[in-house]
């Protein structure tokens, strides 16, 4: 199989919607760290949506959904007959790769999409999933 064909089997495409909607957001919340949830249908992410970020640690370095918020997250997509695709987040002032933080809290099977900000302008926006092992994340495409 191809580096391109695998990448884009990692992760389901994104609507130019979802991806406005994401970078919004982050432009919103800079310098902390925002969050929100994915849903996809038919193999697309057709919506981002905002989810407050419920960290205990600091928004400005740490994201954190609360259990209510992925139940109701589950709950949207299913009324939309869609699913949970995952998550999305900003790094303000860092990479839009994982951090070992990202690589802790992850579950497998899921897409985590990281966007960065950089002095409260949005940049690169990047895809990863999850090893199945949890050693490391795989980038797919959006």
């Amino acid at each position: 199989m191809s580096t391109e064909r695998t990448k884009a089997a990692i992760t389901p495409r994104i609507v130019p919607e979802a991806l406005d909607a994401i970078r919004r957001h982050a432009s919103d919340t800079y310098p902390d760290e925002c969050c929100g949830a994915l849903i996809e249908r038919e193999g697309r992410i057709v919506e981002a949506f905002r989810l407050p970020n419920s960290t205990s640690a600091g928004a400005r370095r740490r994201f954190q959904v609360a259990p209510s918020d992925y139940r109701l997250s589950e709950q949207r997509a299913g009324a939309q007959q869609g699913a949970l695709a995952g998550f999305y987040h900003s790094h303000p002032d860092h990479p839009a790769r994982p951090s070992e933080h990202d690589l802790a809290e992850a579950w497998p099977n899921l897409t985590y999409i990281i966007i960065a900000v950089d002095a409260g302008t949005p940049g690169d926006i990047t895809a990863w999933r999850l090893r199945d092992d949890r050693s490391a994340f795989d980038r797919g495409e959006l």
